[in-house]
């Protein structure tokens, strides 16, 4: 299997969807993912044509959308309106220096969050479409999380970062104020709120309050559905009949429908196979008859499922695997890992058809993320070489509750070598020779990737990191300015801390061969950050003058990947 081979498959997620059960989706087949409108019967329009990849939602009951867009991937992100009859493509947001995220649509509306005030502090912007009119409803916060409307468009529930690393701040924010200074209010804090919707005057949110694993409550009331070794996500449609429950458990994803004013579940909705919709999360229709799902799994890129929540029924509109014709994707098994501390890390294991006795560990980013059943083109790549791909989730990730998304927090950071010390470990007993073991992870996790070379430098055959940092002290030195406080909840701001767990302060003690990847414009993790550990390695460089924190589009990706996989295959 050859990497051009394997990403010319397309992938898709659903971004929005109207009454008729239109699905605005995300289609990558260009080689970025751009905005295509599907029929209730698959049939594709594509509505537009950036370099780069787009995002886009539907102005409500209009034939109206407005795109998100950015320039290299250098996340300034910029506002559109596309009218779907004319194709006519107008600026709605036109502020290239700074970000401007789109949040949510409301009827003529437009809400967005922008740090145009000092490139640090976000505030919250509500923008008149026609009018052009705009206000600021909320001023010099951190990255804001989440936003939802109640019915009237005169209220809306707002996330932003709390003062500890994983947790939030839920506001309520009154857009027309009958007084001055009561316009926002606290309503908790201390803990994640994900996905709040108000139902009237109360409030459904998701949240881990109170519990190690998230369920969905009624804020300062009542658990509507909790559970103690699973996450569950709940989605309240707008007319307010039905609440979807996503319920996330090593790594997959399942929903099941509930009647929303008695709580009582009415249907389970069959998903093609053990996979996650989770990673772009469900969408409404205005009228709440129609759910868009995102649907992913290790044999599935990425299709758009249409949900009839009328019926129960899902259909799926695209089929990204229908011309596959090369091997068949792996599907992974569950282990968990024991650690020298007495924690088990849970790992997903894929095995090939025929093993060479390589070992690869695939290390996600984040931190506060996950390894699910999703579609991984580098590990089924891999896994078609012949290596044996164990992808766990270290102390650190989310999923398995907040004690252990926890256990990694600033003077615990190294914590996670007895993670990776462990995975190396485990190895023989998985049928693999731990002497070619190798490293493999993007962002956070090609953090990771070089703290095991330089820490555990007699363990790792070679390595291959993918836009990481390799020193947590120039990193928040030099990442975007309205990045740096909200990265340092996590790892800290004492630089003696920091220094002692960075790879750089190490770096002599890298021998194994190193593929270093990185985008010229990435303003989270800096470029300075690849060239630095290069440099003082030797490694191989391979930096994209047009990517960010990626590589995102296709031709991109098949250079890194095949260069990745030519390395290891010296294992």
């Amino acid at each position: 299997m050859h990497a051009e081979q394997l990403l010319a498959l397309p992938t898709w997620r659903a971004f929005d969807v109207d009454d008729s059960g239109r699905v605005l989706a995300g289609g990558d087949a260009s080689g970025s993912v751009q905005l295509v409108e599907l029929a209730p019967d698959g049939t594709a329009t594509p509505l537009t044509a950036f370099d780069g990849p787009c995002r886009g939602r539907y102005l409500p009951g209009e034939r109206r959308v407005v795109v998100e867009h950015d320039r290299d991937g250098d996340e300034r992100l910029q506002l559109s309106l596309l009218d779907l009859g004319s194709g006519e493509l107008t600026p709605l947001v036109d502020d290239p220096e700074h970000v401007n995220l789109l949040l949510t649509v409301l009827p003529g509306r437009v809400v967005y969050m922008t740090n145009r005030a000092d490139g640090v502090g976000f505030d919250l912007v509500i923008h008149g479409v026609e009018a052009g009119a705009e206000e600021a409803v909320l001023t010099g916060c951190g990255p804001i999380g989440e936003v939802a409307a109640d019915a009237e468009g005169r209220r809306l529930l707002v996330t932003v970062p709390g003062e500890a690393a994983s947790t939030d701040r839920l506001l309520a924010v009154d857009t027309m104020p009958e007084t001055e200074g009561e316009r926002v209010h606290v309503l908790a804090e201390g803990a994640r709120f994900l996905r709040p919707q108000f139902v009237g005057d109360r409030v459904v949110v998701s949240t881990d309050s109170g519990r190690d694993r998230i369920g969905v409550a009624l804020l300062g009331e009542s658990w509507l559905a909790a559970e103690d070794d699973a996450d569950l996500l709940g989605l309240l449609t707008p007319d307010g009949g039905t609440l979807l429950v996503v319920r996330s458990a090593e790594g997959v994803d399942t929903i099941r429908l509930h009647d929303a004013a008695t709580g009582e579940p009415w249907a389970t909705v069959a998903l093609p196979v053990d996979g996650v919709v989770t990673r772009t999360p469900p969408v409404f229709s205005p009228s709440g008859r129609y759910a868009a799902l995102s649907f992913t799994a290790p044999d599935t890129p990425g299709d758009v499922v249409l949900l009839d929540l009328a019926s129960g029924r899902a259909s799926p509109l695209t089929r990204t695997v229908a011309a596959w014709d090369g091997p068949p994707f792996v599907h992974p098994v569950d282990v968990r890992v024991p650690t020298s501390d007495g924690e088990q890390v849970p790992c997903a294991v894929y095995r090939p058809a025929t093993p060479d006795g390589s070992a690869v560990i695939v290390l996600h980013g984040g931190p506060e993320s996950q390894a699910v059943r999703s579609f991984d083109p580098a590990v089924q790549l891999l896994v078609a070489a012949g290596h044996t791909v164990l992808v766990p989730n270290v102390r650190g990730s989310t999923g398995f509750g907040k004690r252990w998304y926890a256990a990694d927090d600033r003077e615990r950071r190294l914590d996670v070598l007895l993670d990776l010390a462990a995975l190396h470990d485990a190895l023989p007993g998985l049928g693999c020779d731990p002497a070619r073991a190798a490293l493999w992870g993007r962002s956070y996790g090609g953090y990771l990737v070089l703290l095991g070379l330089a820490f555990q430098p007699k363990r790792w055959a070679a390595g291959v990191d993918i836009a990481g940092m390799s020193s947590l002290v120039t990193f928040l030195e030099h990442t975007a300015p309205h990045r740096r406080a909200y990265r340092a909840r996590e790892y800290g701001d004492d630089p003696a801390l920091l220094a002692a767990a960075s790879p750089l302060t190490r770096v002599g003690e890298i021998r194994a061969p190193l593929l270093v990847v990185h985008g010229q414009n990435d303003p989270r993790v800096p470029v300075s950050e690849a060239r630095q550990v290069a440099d003082a390695t030797g490694a191989e460089l391979l930096v994209f003058p047009d990517e960010g924190h990626g590589p995102e589009k296709r031709a991109n990706k098949i250079i890194a990947y095949s260069r990745g996989m030519e390395l290891l295959s010296r294992l």
